[in-house]
């Protein structure tokens, strides 16, 4: 059955109608957002895309940040081996609706042309892979550094910084909290941290280098992810611990991926749960900026 809103916006040289005792209050936000300005949701974001120079060659990173005026602070999204597909889009949008500066950098920039998006399946996963042993540990480090000194420059931005990744993405969130300015890092699945096998040569020094991490760790993990077992995720939690880091922990039954809001391993329950204490964490740490404090 159709509903007739009996105060909706009609002349606008007349106020919104009041029909005592009710309250129309879906009626009367129909005329408020008829007078908004769209600059004025923060809600509502735009989407950029920058090179930023590196000491292994430019890096496409794209920005996504809230159209309302003010500064937020900001946050570098990791992508999976995949690059920055569909679903890390939109969480990099989901994450800027929030009231985050967020840039997305391309993971394999030495490696494949600007924009290179590899496909769900086999032969994306081995080309992805196959970069990922290749690419130099030191070189995704001095891309994290690039991406913090553009946010931190950025006039949209408060100079408060953090980082998110999944899966390989997570592993690279983990590397970003090692730089100083890192205030909190949240990291979903993280692979190759308890093997240490990030990188060329797979022998990285993540976890060895766990007592330098000064800002607040959210770790997520899937009981059902083979690609990080009982006995891995064991391995990182007594390093984490005897090193002093502040960190949160949690273990969901889920599959790895299970936050990849396309195919048949997404659980929107656990996505929901997880960005949730993500939000809290980041949010808490990083503070709202401009708009946070209105």
């Amino acid at each position: 059955m159709p509903y007739e809103f009996k105060c909706k916006p009609g002349d606008i040289l007349c106020r919104p109608c009041v029909l005592s005792p009710l309250q129309l209050r879906l009626d009367w936000q129909i005329w408020f957002a008829a007078m908004a300005e769209p600059a004025d949701d923060p809600m509502l974001i735009q989407r950029e895309t920058v090179d930023l120079p590196t000491p292994t060659g430019p890096m496409r990173t794209y920005l996504y940040r809230p159209t309302a005026p003010g500064r937020y602070p900001g946050l570098l999204l990791f992508s999976e081996i995949f690059q920055r597909t569909a679903p890390i889009d939109r969480s990099a949008a989901y994450l800027a609706g929030h009231g985050f500066l967020v840039a997305v950098p391309e993971i394999y920039h030495e490696l494949e042309a600007p924009g290179a998006v590899f496909p769900y399946d086999t032969e994306g996963a081995e080309r992805g892979n196959r970069h990922k042993t290749t690419k130099p540990v030191a070189a995704y480090d001095s891309d994290a550094r690039a991406g913090f000194d553009y946010l931190r420059g950025h006039p949209a931005c408060t100079g408060r910084l953090g980082a998110m990744g999944f899966c390989i993405g997570g592993h690279l969130a983990y590397r970003a909290a090692l730089q100083p300015d890192c205030l909190a890092a949240v990291c979903f699945q993280a692979t190759d941290l308890h093997k240490r096998s990030l990188g060329m040569g797979m022998n990285d020094d993540s976890l060895a280098r766990a007592h330098e991490i000064k800002g607040e760790l959210l770790l997520i993990f899937g009981r059902q992810d083979p690609h990080i077992p009982a006995e891995g995720r064991a391995l990182i939690y007594a390093r984490l611990s005897e090193s002093g880091v502040l960190f949160g922990w949690h273990e969901l039954n889920a599959q790895h991926a299970a936050l990849r809001d396309e195919g048949p391993r997404y659980d929107p329950v656990v996505a929901r749960l997880s960005y949730e204490l993500a939000l809290e964490v980041l949010s808490r740490n990083l503070d709202k900026g401009d708009q946070g404090a209105t």
